[in-house]
């Protein structure tokens, strides 16, 4: 079976978004050209961490261009999206490993996010050979969503990304361990069960 490549270039809308209620959410990465619609579920921290790197890139783009790429500095409020996912939700697969490139030619950040894979190997060594072919077979590869973003777009996707995870549960003033609405116990409290 080839490897099935979900290929965006470009997204009508390309954006980060959770299913369910803070706390027990579900985070996706949701892809849109007309009437495709591509989602694929990712923890917490991958959507984090790929908002923070994709801002790094960009700024590090816009460094080495002197200024003179077509990236914003910040966010465009034109292209500022925050709708919230188009359903229904259906997940293609769990996100496993991420790449973002820049390609210079084109003026575009390259966005992957492959499918998690197990692999059973009988060392580290093994495993890490089995995992080095398996993500360069571009035929028999895990599946892939691809996509390929503009400055500004980019740009959008990173801020969103950044506000969908902070939007989650507050911290506690006392631990920083996220409150629930029916409390939580603070360690700092020694147990002691602490309202929201």
């Amino acid at each position: 079976m080839s490897r099935q490549v979900f290929l965006y270039d470009p997204p009508d809308r390309f954006v980060a978004g959770t299913v369910g209620l803070p706390g027990r959410r579900t985070f996706f990465l949701q892809a849109t050209a007309g009437p495709r619609v591509t989602s694929v579920a990712l923890e917490k921290t991958q959507v984090a961490a790929l908002a923070e790197r994709m801002d790094e890139l960009l700024d590090e783009v816009v460094r080495r261009s002197g200024g003179n790429a077509a990236v914003p500095a910040v966010a465009p409020t034109e292209v500022s999206d925050t709708r919230p996912l188009d359903t229904p939700v259906e997940e293609e697969f769990r996100v496993g490993t991420m790449a973002l490139a820049w390609d210079g030619d084109e003026q575009r950040m390259i966005v992957e996010a492959q499918a998690l894979v197990e692999l059973d190997a009988e060392s580290d060594e093994d495993l890490a050979e089995a995992e080095e072919r398996l993500l360069q077979d571009e035929e028999n590869g895990p599946p892939m969503l691809r996509v390929r973003l503009s400055g500004a777009q980019a740009r959008a996707f990173a801020k969103r990304a950044l506000d969908v995870v902070n939007a989650g549960r507050p911290p506690c003033p006392l631990c920083s361990l996220p409150l629930d609405p029916e409390g939580h116990v603070c360690p700092r409290q020694n147990g002691y069960r602490r309202g929201a």
